[in-house]
């Protein structure tokens, strides 16, 4: 119900959805959907912390072990980017942003769902620091800077401008991550390629 409901999203955003529209895809009643969710936003925010969940695990696997800090946050870098227009996941993303300055429920759970990914790549920072790998000395700060960063190239190729595809968006967040951190071995050199769904590798 909840992979459903996220590609029904990203197809036409959730202001265009209905429980009907979305119970007849699933063959089940609007009252039904309506009985497990009670509303569009807590549908949109179980649908993103389902996607996120199972994201999350992605990430920790591909981050663990003993792997250099350069590729660990190349693998961060991939993982976080879209895979292209309208990807699901970040169509949900922006649905949040754009409902959560009004909801305490929907902005208290960008604000957990974010620490995630904040607490995951400074785990990352603090082990290329430790390697020499980065010249920093504020790992939380260099890590928000660098999910801002990677926010606004996620947003541009998931709403599909012009000249923002997922190659060059994970150029730039590489070249970005160059700059920002110090790297003395640099990212785009580490040895990576972009290998997630729909990425250039």
């Amino acid at each position: 119900m909840l992979e459903e409901a996220m590609t029904a999203i990203a197809e036409n955003g959730l202001a265009a959805l209905t429980m009907s529209a979305l119970a007849e895809r699933l063959g089940t009643s609007g009252g039904h959907i309506l009985y497990y969710f009670g509303s569009k936003d807590r549908l949109l925010l179980e649908a993103l912390r389902w996607s996120e969940d199972a994201l999350t695990v992605e990430r920790r696997a591909l981050l663990a072990g003993r792997t250099a800090a350069t590729r660990l946050l190349d693998r961060f870098l991939q993982l976080y980017l879209p895979n292209g227009p309208r990807d699901p996941r970040w169509m949900l993303w922006i649905e949040l942003w754009a409902r959560a300055g009004s909801n305490e429920q929907l902005r208290a759970a960008q604000e957990e769902l974010d620490h995630g990914w904040q607490e995951d790549l400074e785990a990352v920072l603090a082990k290329g620091a430790s390697q020499q790998r980065f010249a920093i000395d504020d790992v939380p700060a260099r890590a928000g800077e660098l999910l801002a960063l990677l926010d606004g190239l996620s947003t541009r190729v998931a709403l599909g401008q012009r000249d923002a595809d997922r190659r060059a968006a994970l150029a730039s967040a590489r070249s970005a991550a160059n700059r920002l951190l110090g790297v003395t071995t640099p990212v785009d050199t580490a040895g990576t390629t972009d290998s997630r769904p729909g990425g250039a590798g």
